[in-house]
């Protein structure tokens, strides 16, 4: 039983990373809905029923559309990005351009012949029907997820770094080989095993190769789309997630305190995930020269350590540093 994605040259050679904040929006709302709660986001998932309690969203277009008790949900919510990723609007304007066919064949295909409520208004008129749905998740961006954006980015950017540095040392089948336990690569042929009940699928592969989509706020699960109008996407959980919302929530080690002071011990417990000079200077409260000069000292000593994502450098704790401030 798997999910089966055969790539040619052509499409290998076409493949390429790309975040996306409508996906974590998405995967986020399902997660508020319990379709495939990662434990590792409890902490965001009791600020955020929090939030809502305080101040509820209208979600009433969208929410019937990705919580609910069908195996799969529309894919066209959460196109491939047209570059790199990173804009919320460019997200949703690529989610309102969507054929009215695709629409319709894609709801169909979730909910069969006989559709109600949103699905149906949405197949009556497509065009109206998008316009709401992307008000409806760009104001559950704007609550749930921006407020955290920057430290998710930096978790994501810094699993994109370190899949590319896979795929440059060792090609496809180092890259395919870790992305995920259920993911297989052999003989030019993707195969997610173990994640499907019926019989081998085919992908029908979207125009171009694969974009590979980290997720933060998703479930433990890799998904991919088994057919869409844009490039066939492949999500899947992202590189320390597990630190996410426990990084700098505890206080350092009393030892690693004695050892390196408050500031470098609070530096290597925040850096358990990825983050910036920027980020460590707000959450630590101390200046950014002040955060680069401790940085400094603690990457000469091998406790942390820097990778370059586009423009932006982010700094991570080692695994001697880890060893150091222990793994409680």
């Amino acid at each position: 039983m798997a999910l089966t994605v055969d790539l040619g040259v052509a499409e290998l050679a076409a493949t390429r990373f790309a975040i996306s904040p409508l996906s974590e929006t998405v995967s986020a709302l399902q997660q508020l809905g319990d379709r495939d709660r990662q434990p590792v986001n409890l902490r965001w998932l009791r600020w955020a029923a929090d939030e809502l309690a305080r101040r509820p969203l209208d979600l009433s277009f969208t929410w019937p559309l990705i919580v609910h008790d069908r195996p799969s949900w529309p894919g066209f919510l959460v196109p491939a990005p047209p570059g790199t990723g990173g804009s919320i609007d460019d997200d949703l304007a690529a989610v309102r351009s969507t054929p009215a066919s695709q629409v319709r064949t894609s709801l169909q295909r979730v909910f069969g012949d006989e559709l109600r409520g949103p699905a149906a208004d949405l197949a009556e008129d497509p065009a109206t029907g998008l316009r709401v749905i992307t008000t409806e998740l760009r104001a559950a961006h704007d609550r749930l997820i921006a407020p955290h954006w920057p430290r998710i980015r930096a978790v994501l950017d810094a699993d994109v770094a370190y899949r590319a540095k896979q795929m440059a040392a060792g090609g496809a089948r180092r890259l395919f080989s870790s992305l995920h336990p259920d993911v297989r690569w052999s003989d030019g042929r993707l195969r997610l095993v173990e994640a499907y009940e019926r019989a081998e699928q085919v992908v029908e592969l979207g125009p171009g190769g694969l974009v590979l989509m980290p997720v933060a706020l998703g479930t433990p699960y890799v998904l991919i789309k088994k057919r869409t109008s844009t490039q066939t996407t492949v999500r899947y959980p992202a590189r320390g997630v597990g630190t996410l919302w426990t990084a700098g929530a505890r206080a350092p080690a009393g030892s690693a305190v004695r050892l390196l002071g408050r500031v470098r011990a609070g530096l290597l417990e925040a850096l358990r995930s990825p983050a910036t000079t920027t980020d460590l200077a707000r959450a630590l409260g101390v200046t950014p020269s002040a955060v680069s000069q401790h940085l400094r000292v603690l990457r000469e000593s091998g406790l942390v350590a820097r990778e370059r994502s586009g423009r932006t450098v982010l700094y991570l704790t080692t695994a001697l540093g880890t060893a150091l401030i222990g793994d409680g």
